[in-house]
């Protein structure tokens, strides 16, 4: 097998130009469409009848579709570093104080129906976010946006209730999706699996059980941007479990595996000599964590929650579930962004049982504390499972704690159950909307949080994040980053466990896997083509 293994750019500051076009390329004429496989779940229910609606979509999944089909006023580049104009010809902040941000957008842009966009359309479609403020917490992304002004039909300024130097990078996320007015309501979210934008490809769903089986893009003629897309087609097709994809790749129906690859495929396809299918290893930003609703009986002192922190072997989880596919996190910063700190492990140090019975003594309470610990059976790969049992044995080995087994529940139901504090303790994971560290804080620890938790620190609130955010040069913000993790260490809202690694396996002849995922693991289709002797 050919092996690549690619060290993309990190992701802080660099900048890699996107390709510069307007429209798309006529390369991908190939008769079939390039198939990508994944194991992201897109559902609807009555709980979240809307997963693709900008104003309420947040999870990957939700996300790759979006990436597709919507235009964002900038977009991420190649390999990381600061956003460029995509829908906008040019932006930037027009006064020294980062609190007044101006775009212009391209000349000609259209929705795929051949509407023009306008300033107006943008102007609808953020305001319509933040009116909406669903539960899903996505509209927390634009809580520095206090007024849209657009003048005549190209500008929109937007005018910020604080100085926010992160702003470029969340107008680049699929939040700030520029949507038709024509077919998004203003006041409610549009349920279903639709989506209407001006993005690279028109989108169909073909839906079975209330769920996205597979998603159909189609190369848009009327689009206008700053991206080439290398396909005429592309198909994302949802798999049950991550043994069908595989058995799939291999039978030749489709082209490409993505997220999520189990620790064992990527152990044998990194090892396997057949060239039929090619491993690509990215470096990941993902990570993962455990939540804390710090309102509930069980977890409401901050000494449970500090014990608990105080256990866990983050070093033996990731070895025995995930192998070299992921490395031990003391942050919610990853280690590869600028101003993280390993605040969990200079609190803590290594795992401890008399340390956690110390805390737990010093507070009060008795032991063994109950508790329950819950987890998605299907939203971040089947290992998931076995790294909760992993935990679950690591607490009641201390015999401080008597955990229950835990429980799984698909991510239909999971996340609006978590979001309605019927969980003590979950598992999340978190893909960054951009590659800053106030994006691993803010959400978490910013008013009405995305874990949807009572949690709430007055000094990052009012004085941390606010100031953190004033700095455009990243490095002159690490002072304020670092104090927040130090206060997550100390209050335990949330205990971070690992970073991981990104994957894409491809058929021999698959041309633009090594940039197929984004730093977010955002998908990127129009990167992906047919080679010569391709099937």
């Amino acid at each position: 097998m050919n092996r690549k293994n690619l060290a993309l750019p990190a992701v802080i500051g660099l900048v890699a130009p996107l390709i510069a076009a307007c429209g798309g390329s006529d390369g991908g004429s190939d008769a079939l469409p390039v198939r990508v496989g994944t194991t992201d779940q897109v559902a609807a229910s009555a709980e979240a009848p809307a997963p693709l609606d900008p104003a309420y979509a947040y999870d990957v999944g939700s996300w790759n579709v979006l990436r597709q089909t919507m235009q964002t006023l900038l977009a991420q580049p190649r390999g990381g570093g600061d956003p460029q104009p995509e829908a906008a010809e040019s932006c930037e902040f027009t006064d020294t104080g980062n609190e007044r941000y101006s775009c212009t957008l391209r000349k000609g842009l259209k929705f795929a129906d051949g509407d023009p966009v306008t300033a107006d359309d943008v102007k609808y479609s953020l305001e319509r976010v933040l009116r909406i403020d669903s539960d899903s917490g996505v509209a927390g992304l634009l809580s520095t946006v206090d007024t849209v002004e657009t003048r005549g039909e190209r500008e929109v300024v937007f005018h910020l209730n604080s100085a926010d130097a992160t702003f470029p990078y969340k107008l680049s996320t699929p939040v700030a999706s520029i949507v038709d007015p024509d077919e998004y309501p203003e006041g409610k979210l549009l349920e279903g699996f639709e989506a209407h934008g001006s993005g690279l490809y028109t989108f169909e769903a073909e839906v079975k059980d209330g769920a996205l089986a597979k998603a159909v893009f189609t190369r848009n003629p009327n689009y206008r941007g700053s991206l080439e897309t290398a396909n005429e087609r592309a198909e994302l097709i949802a798999f049950d479990t991550a043994e069908k994809m595989a058995d799939a790749i291999t039978a030749g129906d489709i082209d490409v595996m993505s997220r999520t690859l189990t620790p064992k495929q990527v152990k044998e396809l990194d090892g396997n000599r057949d060239d039929a299918v090619d491993l690509v290893k990215m470096s990941g930003l993902d990570i993962r964590y455990l939540a804390f609703d710090t309102g509930a009986p069980a977890v409401q002192n901050k000494a449970v929650r500090q014990a608990i922190a105080q256990i866990v072997n983050r070093e033996e989880l990731v070895a025995e579930v995930y192998d070299s596919q992921s490395e031990p996190l003391y942050s919610l910063v990853p280690a590869t962004i600028t101003g993280h700190s390993n605040s969990f492990f200079n609190r803590y140090g290594e795992p401890s049982v008399p340390k956690a019975a110390k805390i737990l003594s010093e507070a009060g309470i008795s032991t063994p504390v109950p508790l329950d610990l819950h987890f998605t059976l299907d939203h971040y790969g089947s290992a998931t499972e076995r790294e909760f049992d992993v935990l679950a044995e690591q607490l009641n080995d201390s015999g401080l704690f008597k955990v229950s087994e835990p429980q799984g529940a698909p991510w239909k139901e999971f996340r609006p159950a978590s979001l309605k504090g019927k969980y003590e303790v979950w598992g999340m994971g978190w893909f960054p909307d951009f590659p800053d560290a106030d994006n691993y804080l803010a959400p978490f620890l910013d008013k009405k949080n995305i874990l949807g938790t009572p949690y709430a620190n007055a000094k990052v609130q009012q004085s941390l994040i606010p100031r953190s955010r004033r700095e455009p040069d990243r490095t002159d913000a690490v002072t304020s980053l670092t104090e927040m993790q130090e206060i997550v260490a100390e209050d335990v809202p949330v205990l971070p466990l690992w970073q991981g690694k990104q994957y894409v396996a491809a058929r021999e002849g698959v041309m633009g896997a090594a940039y197929a995922l984004n730093s977010a693991s955002e998908l990127q289709l129009w990167e992906l083509s047919r080679g010569a002797g391709s099937e």
